[in-house]
């Protein structure tokens, strides 16, 4: 089961999407011509140059070796700002977006707000522009900030199929309480963490899901990339209750 509606007031703060690949040693030519056909989405764009973190092993510690540190490798990353605040990231051997933006990936009229919609407009302009063939990884994030109107076990329970240990500990005594695991769904991986944070002065219940897939034709990144999605969907719905769903009915002005 999958959520078909877009709320007024979802829980998900952010989603970040990411292919990597191998090094494209020719990218720099191709970045103008990539700029041009998303230039009118993302109009924003600067060059950011960030060095390789380069560890020394001394024994059982890992340091920065100052004598070399001048000499480390610098990474060219051409990051593009949309009108919504998505930024876009291009580097030799990754390309990925994250936004605050987006609330659905694919329900509604409107493809502006669609998460898929830029996905396939910006990676499909980016495989056609480089004769992308293969992609490493493809990975799609979603992180939630849920409500938890009480820090206790009772409240997560009425709110949520939570996966902390609560017929263990009480979550009212807990300074931290985390879950994360990492599962293989056939040819497909979902990374699921459950964590307590306050935000805000609220107690909230953060939700992080990561689903990715590795050795993937390029042409059959859009198809990978609704898999994820689904599978992030389904795993969001087996893990809310009914009063998450009043919450997000709510207006968020209220």
């Amino acid at each position: 089961m999958a959520i078909n509606e877009i709320f007024p007031n979802p829980t998900v703060k952010q989603v970040i999407f990411q292919i990597t690949f191998p090094n494209l040693f020719y990218l720099e030519s191709r970045i103008g011509s990539i700029q041009e056909k998303i230039m009118k989405e993302f109009p924003k764009s600067e060059l950011i140059y960030r060095k390789k973190l380069l560890l020394a092993n001394v024994g059982s510690e890992l340091k920065i070796d100052p004598k070399d540190a001048e000499d480390v490798p610098v990474n060219k990353i051409w990051q593009f700002e949309s009108k919504d605040k998505t930024i876009l990231s291009i580097a030799l051997n990754s390309l990925d977006m994250t936004s605050i933006f987006h609330k659905t990936y694919n329900l509604g009229s409107d493809d502006n707000k669609k998460f898929r919609h830029t996905i396939e407009h910006v990676v499909g302009t980016f495989i056609d522009l480089v004769n992308l063939p293969i992609i490493n990884r493809i990975g799609l994030r979603y992180v939630d900030y849920c409500p938890l109107p009480a820090k206790d076990n009772a409240t997560i329970k009425a709110f949520y199929n939570s996966k902390f240990p609560l017929d263990k500990f009480e979550t009212a005594d807990a300074e931290i309480m985390a879950f994360r695991t990492i599962i293989k769904k056939g040819k497909y991986y979902l990374g699921y963490a459950e964590s307590l944070k306050q935000i805000g002065g609220e107690n909230k219940l953060i939700l992080d899901f990561d689903a990715f897939a590795t050795d993937i034709d390029a042409s059959d990144y859009l198809a990978t990339t609704d898999k994820l999605h689904d599978m992030i969907s389904e795993e969001y719905v087996a893990t809310i209750r009914e009063p998450i769903y009043e919450y997000m009915k709510q207006n968020p002005l209220v």
